[in-house]
């Protein structure tokens, strides 16, 4: 019993993780309609970065280093991608366009990193253990659970209780009518990108402890990310935290219980959603046509 309480308080971790990765793919598809396979490539930039920054060793000016480099330079690739895609309007074309740069992406980092798979250990400070259930439980993962909760609340807060987020919203809504008050709708969906590809790059550096990096990490992100948003709707915080949260208990549950089924629980679990809740369990609300 107390080895599966902490399987789900794994399940907890890794969906915090996934959230802080499938957020931005759910906004910028459910808000933008801009369909982005380059996502996975961008939180394999973080995980490489923290790599490169920490040397493999546990120092946390360094790994703060990371997570704000990491921050950065996705919002650049970000904000780059959205550029990108504004020229290709067609989901077609924007899946080709974004799944190249990602395949580049990709290429790129495994010339300058190889190919082996990189560790990554967790800050010193917070490298230890504390007893939970009777059990020793990392630190670390404990601190991975207090960022995506203090993450869905900030981010929920900023789209849905904020100026900003009404803007947003609105732009998503009504481009035409925000731009006849003279607004830049163009600045504010290209700052959606930036903002949801850099969330994705530091997922790869709080991610990297966890699950280090390696090349082909960013397919099996992406696609873990894809079943989020699927399950939790699109343009929804609401469901990408709930849809990361099922898939992270699933997931970690499924490994513990059935770890030769573990994949296939996952994608079972998507079918029955969608079976029951073909829009998701939380998809965001439409604006009312006037």
């Amino acid at each position: 019993m107390v080895t599966y309480l902490v399987s789900v308080l794994n399940g907890l971790a890794m969906g915090s993780l996934l959230f802080a990765i499938a957020l931005g793919l759910s906004l910028v598809f459910g808000m933008m309609d801009v369909l982005n396979l380059a996502h996975g490539a961008v939180y394999l930039v973080g995980a490489y970065i923290v790599v490169a920054l920490t040397a493999g060793e546990g120092g946390l000016p360094a790994f703060v280093l990371a997570v704000l480099v990491a921050a950065a330079v996705g919002a650049v690739l970000g904000g780059v991608l959205a550029g990108l895609s504004r020229a290709t309007p067609h989901h077609l074309d924007q899946a080709l366009l974004t799944l190249g740069a990602s395949l580049v992406v990709a290429e790129t980092l495994s010339a300058v990193f190889g190919n082996e798979v990189h560790s990554v250990a967790a800050p010193a400070s917070v490298a230890g253990s504390v007893s939970v259930f009777g059990q020793a439980y990392p630190v670390y993962r404990l601190l991975v659970i207090g960022f995506g909760a203090v993450l869905a609340v900030g981010v929920y807060v900023l789209v849905e209780r904020s100026r900003l987020g009404s803007l947003i919203r609105a732009t998503v809504a009504d481009r035409g009518m925000v731009s006849a008050l003279g607004i830049n709708t163009g600045r504010v969906l290209v700052g959606v990108f930036a903002a949801g590809a850099g969330l994705a790059a530091v997922g790869g550096v709080l991610a990297g402890p966890i699950l280090g990096a390696a090349p082909g990490l960013d397919e099996k992100v992406l696609l873990l990310a894809l079943v989020v948003v699927v399950i939790g709707g699109l343009g929804s915080v609401r469901g990408a935290l709930l849809g990361a949260v099922l898939i992270g208990q699933v997931q970690a549950l499924g490994t513990a219980l059935l770890p030769e089924y573990a994949s296939f629980l996952i994608f079972g679990a998507m079918g029955l959603v969608l079976l029951v809740r073909p829009a998701g369990l939380l998809p965001a609300r439409k604006a009312v046509p006037a």
